[in-house]
């Protein structure tokens, strides 16, 4: 037979599944609403990402585009510089044109005193201080003294 205390077990193990079940079914709600949440997520970012690898293809057009007008570019300053060239040596055949960089300085000699001097000046070739011809009017002293007197040589 069924004693009173079983019952009362009974009762206690059902409201504690009943308990378990309303805990189960709030938690699977709560749940659900952050799955829908994420979703909601996801395709934001699908879109998002569609997005940049549309605006990527319109940026690597864009860059190809501008290149190919570079390569347009140097084409034409190439075939104006060949013009150039052509033009020049069908006008001065027995002037050489020259492309190759100017002959190397030739170095002072090892033993030459005051290479790294600045080179001298010769006062003669200065204007007065203050005395400065303008353009057009002949120099002070060319009129004091005339320009025979003056030169030497």
């Amino acid at each position: 037979m069924v004693t009173l205390e079983q019952v009362r077990q009974l009762e206690t193990k059902i409201g504690k599944a009943i308990d378990y079940v309303n805990r189960v079914s709030g938690e699977n709600v709560r749940l659900q609403g952050e799955l829908d949440g994420s979703q909601k997520r996801i395709a934001e970012l699908e879109e998002t990402v569609q997005r940049f690898r549309e605006e990527q293809s319109r940026i690597e057009e864009g860059i190809l585009a501008a290149l190919d007008r570079l390569d347009q570019f140097e084409d034409a300053v190439n075939k104006g510089f060949s013009n150039v060239q052509a033009v020049v040596a069908a006008a001065a055949p027995s002037v050489p044109v020259h492309t190759d960089p100017p002959p190397p300085k030739p170095e002072p000699a090892a033993d030459a005193p005051y290479q790294d001097a600045p080179p001298s000046r010769d006062p003669l070739d200065e204007e007065p201080p203050g005395e400065e011809p303008l353009d057009g009017e002949p120099s002070p002293i060319s009129e004091e003294t005339g320009a025979d007197e003056l030169d030497i040589f």
